[in-house]
């Protein structure tokens, strides 16, 4: 077949016709789910001919319809304590709401399936809904981006520099949920030469195509490009550093390095016994949560539905499993990729960090981030150092008093070697 291309984006390069594919335009991913139908179960993005126009417009436009809109803040507080405790619950969504729908053919194998009404598969991205995921982009956006409390004057040259957004050497914040990638994304965003983004929902929504290989390199390269230069357009900040902070980007290393050149990876590594006890005290994975109908950002339904990353052959387990398991389970897929992938790119481009020396040793480990990502100015390194200061210890070993001897045992079955590997491994 031929691939048909379309004017350039806003990135200055062409991008292929959604619905067309090539030898030269392989899968982007390499999870072990990729089959050929899997498109119909999660949903292509289905842009034909001319209507590409359309669906660029409605990303690129949208922060013009959007921006006098307003956002609600249903935000709940979050009760951790230390960095975890500047982690701002998670934002709910309605799919309704949102405009947007669900396939209905995920399989929930073990579990009898979800309650009436609720069909647990994530939010499709369709060409038509762009605007949707734009809109709920938009909104996450603004509220995070407000929390950085950092105004910044209108010069003719920051307006010049967002024309073009600069989107070489990005840096992506990696790591488990709950690991403290939100408290070092805090910190970084507080660089001035740095556009800090927090788990954008289009592209969180998006990492399941490249990980199941749904989607080619060519044109998620071009999806994902596209998403962060407009979040660079809606701060201004066309002339900043981007980095995102998105904890599924721990298993999308291999597309992210290839898309976009000199790209820089933080990894933060915790206890995972620590991150499953934090994790549990949300209900993105709990059973408890499987009637709410609520979902997080990215589109993905509350409760204990097998995510995109989970082994196939174990989706039955994962879903009837304790949440104990389940979390622990989290903890090692993305750590086990991070690690692997991570690694692989050098010291130059990766840098590892555990959250325990994080904040027993702030400040020594804010030199280390401030050398590998290049920051010299002597106010940058300052408000860098200051917002690691915050981090306090009392978040560590929370473990051992959150779970009972057979969800330990869980925990020790499903990740012991890893943990051991990491030197966790003081039962």
């Amino acid at each position: 077949m031929t691939t048909s291309a379309t004017p350039p984006d806003a990135t200055g390069e062409s991008h292929p016709d959604a619905t067309a594919s090539s030898s030269s335009d392989a899968p982007a991913g390499q999870g072990e789910r990729a089959t050929a139908g899997q498109g119909e179960r999660a949903g292509h993005v289905v842009i034909e001919g001319g209507e590409r126009a359309t669906a660029s417009q409605g990303v690129e436009g949208a922060s013009g319809g959007m921006a006098g809109g307003g956002a609600e803040d249903d935000r709940r507080a979050e009760d951790d304590a230390g960095p975890e405790g500047i982690e701002a619950a998670d934002e709910v969504i309605d799919a309704e709401d949102a405009g947007l729908t669900s396939p209905t053919s995920y399989p929930l194998a073990g579990t009898g399936g979800p309650p009436p009404g609720i069909d647990p598969s994530p939010l499709s991205i369709h060409w038509w809904n762009l605007p949707r995921w734009a809109l709920m982009t938009y909104r996450a956006e603004r509220r995070y981006y407000r929390r950085l409390d950092r105004p910044r004057k209108l010069t003719s040259r920051r307006l010049a520099a967002s024309f073009m957004p600069h989107l070489e050497s990005p840096i992506f914040l990696i790591g488990a949920a709950r690991s403290g990638t939100t408290f070092l994304g805090d910190c970084v965003g507080r660089v001035p030469e740095i556009s800090y983004h927090h788990e954008p929902p289009a592209t969180k929504a998006a990492g399941r195509y490249v990980y199941e290989g749904d989607w080619g390199f060519r044109r998620t390269r071009w999806f994902y490009r596209l998403v962060y230069a407009w979040l660079l357009r809606v701060e201004l900040d066309g002339g900043r550093r981007l980095c995102d902070k998105t904890p599924t980007n721990a298993l999308l290393v291999p597309f992210l390095d290839r898309a976009f050149r000199n790209a820089r990876f933080i990894h933060i590594i915790r206890d995972g016994r620590d991150a499953a006890a934090s994790h549990m005290r949300k209900p993105w994975l709990r059973q408890d949560a499987a009637a709410s109908g609520q979902r997080e950002p990215g589109g993905y339904l509350h409760g204990p539905w097998a995510p995109w990353w989970v082994e196939p052959d174990r989706v039955a387990e994962f879903e009837t499993t304790s949440d104990a398991h389940r979390m622990i389970w989290a903890w090692r897929r993305y750590t086990e990729a991070a690690l692997r992938d991570g690694r692989a790119l050098g010291p130059g481009r990766y840098l590892e960090l555990r959250y325990e020396t994080l904040v027993t040793k702030p400040q020594e480990e804010g030199e280390k981030i401030l050398a590998f990502l290049g920051v010299t100015g002597d106010r940058s390194r300052r408000l860098f150092q200051e917002a690691l200061a915050r981090a306090e210890e009392g978040s560590l070993g929370t473990w051992r008093h959150s779970f009972n001897p057979a969800e330990v045992a869980q925990i020790r079955a499903e990740a012991g070697d890893l943990l051991e590997q990491l030197d966790y491994a003081d039962w």
